[in-house]
């Protein structure tokens, strides 16, 4: 069962919120194609009404920085059995879909624009030249009945990446908002999964709890700075600080300023604008921005795709860069978040850092 979500004003008296129905399920859609960030940062949207080959339409179609496809279908008012199979089926057609017919797809769905170059202007980096090795499927839903959950948590479990995902809509006056929460975790579904798409594409199975940091230690964020007052960053643009979206609560973390490891620790808050962000200096809160640090954080600090994003850290081992590790073979990338699958280097690092001593 998904963890109930509640929701009160206190504004004076305490009031519950109480969640409505929007008025169509296509007025969701209209929201999520228009800003598909609201289920995922890291999707680019391929476009709405895919046209399957059997005359049945996915609602929604998107793609990852891997290029791998996310098929995103609205329950609507199908039966538990309806909406799941109808995604499974949307799904063995999209896993025959090759490079020229994602292509294809993507300019039909976008007049005008080409995949290859949205793709880096996106995730700044090119297409990969293999497109759609996996795929993920979403059911997005505001409730989900027993029988739902139960196949797809079954399903999950024989390694079909599958989840859904609640949107929970009300008003309040003029406003209106929508709050969501997952059926699964998501990174507990990659773990499931993870044998299937080993054996499928090579890649390393993912642990669901480790990520690598690339800190960018320079002009723009100090590693000291960051051991002394708990937290990481990243901007400078959308690419470097959307990556810091993966980090949740409870994630562990490997710290890398360049291309050595200063630190391990465990994510404590979800990341935030830095005008936000606020640090303990001498039993006092006090905004990161106004603390004794090394180096400006605070260029455009109200640009929303340029300034620093903050992510509160526990550290629980850390040295100075002058000690940083590194050995031949340990993971380097250039995203300011990923997830660590190198099983060579969370080894080396559990030994350098003795992280079984805190077992």
């Amino acid at each position: 069962m998904p963890i109930e979500l509640g929701i009160w004003k206190i504004n004076g008296a305490v009031e519950k919120i109480h969640f409505s129905s929007m008025e169509t399920e296509r007025k969701l859609e209209d929201v999520i194609t228009h800003d598909i960030s609201i289920i995922d940062p890291s999707l680019l949207l391929i476009g709405r009404q895919i046209n399957t080959a059997f005359g049945k339409f996915i609602d929604i179609l998107a793609m990852n920085s891997e290029g791998n496809l996310v098929i995103i279908e609205l329950k609507r008012n199908k039966t538990p059995r309806e909406v799941v199979a109808q995604t499974l089926d949307y799904a063995s057609w999209v896993q025959q879909l090759n490079y020229t017919d994602i292509i294809e797809i993507y300019s039909e769905r976008n007049p005008g624009k080409q995949l290859e170059q949205d793709f880096v202007d996106y995730f700044q980096t090119d297409l990969p030249e293999t497109l759609n090795e996996l795929h993920q499927l979403i059911i997005v839903s505001a409730e989900l009945d027993p029988a739902t959950e139960r196949i797809i948590n079954y399903l999950t479990n024989f390694g079909v990446p599958i989840n859904a995902l609640f949107f929970h809509y009300f008003k309040d006056g003029d406003n209106e908002y929508l709050a969501r929460n997952w059926l699964i975790d998501p990174n507990k579904v990659e773990v499931k999964t993870s044998n299937v798409t080993t054996n499928k594409t090579g890649k390393a199975p993912w642990n669901g709890k480790d990520f690598y940091i690339s800190l960018g230690d320079g002009d723009y964020r100090n590693w000291e700075d960051c051991r002394r007052y708990g937290f990481i960053s990243a901007g400078q643009g959308k690419w470097y600080s959307r990556s810091l979206n993966l980090l949740k609560s409870g994630a562990r973390i490997f710290a890398c300023p360049k291309v050595e490891y200063v630190g391990v620790g465990i994510v404590q808050e979800e990341v935030v604008p830095i005008k936000e962000f606020q640090v303990m200096v001498n039993g006092v809160n006090i905004p990161l921005l106004d603390a004794d640090i090394h180096v400006r954080m605070d260029t455009d600090v109200d640009d929303p795709d340029l300034c620093e994003y903050v992510v509160r850290v526990e550290w629980v081992k850390t040295v100075s860069k002058q000690e940083a590790i590194w050995e031949k073979g340990m993971f380097a990338n250039q995203n300011s978040a990923c997830k660590l699958r190198n099983q060579f280097t969370i080894e080396r690092l559990t030994e350098h850092f003795r992280l079984e001593e805190e077992n």
